[in-house]
Order: C-alpha cells, then sequence, then structure tokens
C-alpha cells in the first residue's frame, strides 16, 4: 500500500500494517492510517510458555477421612 500525505500528496512509505502514524516532513501534517478488520490476515499465536496448559495437569486421588 502507498501512503500519501493527507495535505499535501507527497508519498510517504510502502507498508503492510493493522494501523500507522506518520509526520509529514514537508508540511508537518500527521497522517493516520488504520486497516479494517475485515481485511487482516488471521495468524496462529505461538506459545513460548514453557508451563503445561492449563487443564492438562496430572489428576490427583483425594483419599477419604477415615
Amino acid at each position: 500500500m502507498e501512503i500519501r500525505c493527507s495535505h499535501c500528496h507527497r508519498k510517504l512509505a510502502n507498508a503492510e500494517f493493522t494501523f500507522i502514524e506518520i509526520k509529514c516532513p514537508r508540511c508537518s501534517t500527521v497522517n493516520s492510517l488504520r486497516v479494517e478488520n475485515s481485511l487482516i490476515p488471521e495468524r496462529h499465536r505461538a506459545s513460548f510458555s514453557s508451563e503445561k496448559p492449563h487443564g492438562t495437569d496430572t489428576p490427583r486421588t483425594i483419599t477419604p477421612p477415615i
């Protein structure tokens, strides 16, 4: 996607993003751009935790009192 200043139309960048703010070096206008949710590709998150996922522990045996 080409990013252009909304005031003077100078090309500021080419980008793939979900949200970005850029200040135009020519006219100092702050330009904010956001991608609609329907256009964002779904990504899978990697887990970096060394712990077991919740609910996967070995079941405990409870002995009733005598």
